[in-house]
């Protein structure tokens, strides 16, 4: 998950022109339960505060349980759906 500072925001999920242009940007990668993979930083246009460095990792972690959330409800429907349809299917042949 991308975040960073730009024109003096803090931005999630930073689209190409935020990114290329932004003061300071974090690529973040955590796991579903939360733990780390990789912490990514660079002030690319300006230094950053350990304040502003806290409140960027914050903004990544909550968009990151965002979409891990939704990538779950996703995959269960699909495969409670696919399961379903196994099921009767099957029994339904018999």
């Amino acid at each position: 998950m991308s975040v960073g500072l730009f024109d003096n925001r803090e931005i999630l999920d930073l689209n190409y022109v935020e990114d290329k242009d932004a003061e300071v940007d974090f690529n973040v990668v955590m796991t579903g339960r939360g733990n780390f993979v990789e912490v990514q930083g660079t002030g690319e246009e300006a230094t950053f505060t350990q304040d502003q460095l806290t409140s960027l990792i914050a903004l990544a972690q909550r968009g990151l349980k965002e979409l891990s959330a939704k990538q779950t409800e996703f995959l269960a429907k699909r495969l409670l759906g696919n399961l379903a349809g196994l099921s009767l299917g099957g029994l339904g042949g018999r």
